[in-house]
């Protein structure tokens, strides 16, 4: 029996507690709404007041109201008992999310119990992760309409994909499309990876937008850029852009000299990463942010963490919105392993010696990184120094002339470089000069590297000199002019 009855009668009904005084048509709605929210108990026998009318008890009445839970599907367990002349249903929470009855899908919203229409249903179904945007399949988006040759072509290579295979086999493996009344079509996930998106509103929200402000707030924009292209493509651009706009010191060891970028890269594609992820794609008043201010760089996207991550538990469990995205990312090595992204940007913001990102977990999800201080002692002017202060009291080697302050060939150059000229078809030596801020010579030192291990190939060796992706097996050649 339970004790605190009189206490839980007195109360009256609430978002946990239905009193009901006897078994009529609605008891299974009732149940089901409980089952769909976050359970709680039916009181059989009990007036809307919290008064005790009782009710009939027998093993005929308690089998009746067996067979009508059982109405409910999927099946669910419902503990009953007898307390005095009332019956006592205990409803669990469900988890196997939504539940229905004869007469449709029910909610328990405060004290009631509502009847979901149409778009409250396909919202459920959403927020309880039973339908996930990147898994839909477009039958208005066609393979053979807008499909990015580039595009696919430079992530079968990132991911070591045979092209044994024909391209429509690859794209159903990946889960990227699938066939509908005879058609081959893009899955939300295949659309965003391999559809020439630049001009579509059906995805324009899906994109990136990269802003650099003056000062601590928006009042001025000192640049900004939209980034509508391939979701690989936007997340390349978006560190392009960070890399652009944040400073860069050198650290001096021996005869050796590091360039450092005054946030940890990592943590920041990470960020990146994370947000294109993650964010919640059904909601489309609403974009990712890369949005840099003088003392922080804010990584924000829509949809807030998924159900199911508390606070508590936060940075621990791995809960992913959108699991084929994020597959498609690990494959080309954008994520380690799937659900270490925060402990990740953590660990190498420490590395660094730079404080550990801030997160905000409700309705938009954030990461903000602090920026480090400009030691104001100098005022610095055209090639003067500038010196930057570190967490730890040490100071780096002044920044020079920003001719002086870029690296010449590391990895991350050659990627964007490749990222670059497989999204424009071709690029030159002093389109990157001027993009990067750094000398013709040295952008073409990496050029030259680049063209010697096959990342890309020269075309022309006149003042005309360009440079395109190399040429793979299967792939279509153009003709150079």
């Amino acid at each position: 029996m339970l004790n605190d009855l009189s206490v839980i009668l007195s109360e009256g009904e609430s978002f946990t507690a239905e009193f009901k005084e006897s078994v009529d048509k609605s008891l299974p709605s009732e149940v089901c709404a409980l089952a769909n929210a976050s359970g709680g108990r039916v009181f059989i026998g009990v007036d809307d007041g919290g008064r005790v009318v009782g009710t009939d008890t027998s093993n005929a009445a308690r089998s009746r109201i067996q067979d009508t839970i059982s109405k409910i599907e999927p099946q669910l367990n419902v503990n009953m008992e007898i307390a005095g002349n009332i019956i006592i249903l205990t409803v669990p929470e469900g988890r196997h999310k939504p539940y229905s009855c004869p007469a449709g899908f029910y909610l328990r919203s405060g004290p009631n119990s509502q009847k979901l229409e149409r778009d409250s249903i396909l919202e459920f179904f959403q927020n309880e992760g039973r339908v996930r945007y990147d898994e839909i399949v477009r039958e208005d988006l066609p393979i053979g309409e807008c499909f990015n040759e580039m595009a696919y072509n430079r992530y079968i290579r990132m991911a070591k994909i045979s092209d044994v295979l024909a391209r429509d086999a690859i794209l159903r493996n990946l889960n990227c499309a699938k066939s509908l009344g005879g058609r081959l079509c893009f899955t939300n996930a295949g659309a965003l990876f391999f559809r020439k998106n630049d001009e579509d509103v059906l995805f324009r929200h899906a994109g990136i937008v990269c802003a650099l402000y003056k000062g601590k707030d928006k009042a001025y924009v000192l640049d900004a850029k939209e980034l509508n292209g391939d979701i690989v493509s936007n997340v390349d651009d978006a560190m392009i852009f960070l890399k652009k706009h944040l400073r860069i010191s050198f650290k001096i060891e021996g005869l050796q000299r590091e360039n450092i970028l005054e946030l940890p890269e990592d943590a920041l594609r990470e960020a990146v990463v994370n947000a294109v992820c993650h964010r919640d794609y059904f909601e489309k008043g609403a974009r990712c942010m890369v949005e840099i201010y003088d003392d922080r760089v804010e990584i924000t996207s829509p949809g807030g963490v998924c159900k199911g991550i508390t606070p508590e538990n936060f940075g621990t469990i791995s809960i992913t919105r959108n699991s084929l995205i994020a597959s498609m990312f690990y494959r080309i090595h954008y994520i380690e392993q799937m659900g270490t992204g925060i402990m990740r940007m953590k660990n190498a913001a420490r590395a660094a010696q730079v404080a550990e990102p801030a997160f905000e977990l409700s309705g938009f999800f954030k990461a903000t990184f602090k920026r480090n201080a400009i030691d104001q002692t100098v005022t610095p002017s055209d090639g003067q120094a500038l010196a930057i202060r570190n967490p730890n009291g040490t100071q780096t080697e002044p920044k020079r002339n920003p001719i002086e302050t870029r690296p010449i060939a590391t990895t991350d150059r050659k990627r964007e470089i490749l990222a670059l000229a497989e999204k424009r078809g071709r690029i030159s030596s002093a389109d990157l000069a001027t993009e990067w801020g750094i000398s013709d010579s040295r952008v073409r030192i990496i050029l030259r590297e680049m063209v010697g291990d096959g990342s890309i190939r020269k075309v022309g060796n006149t003042r005309y000199t360009y440079y395109a992706p190399a040429i793979t097996p299967n792939a279509p050649q153009r003709e150079e002019r």
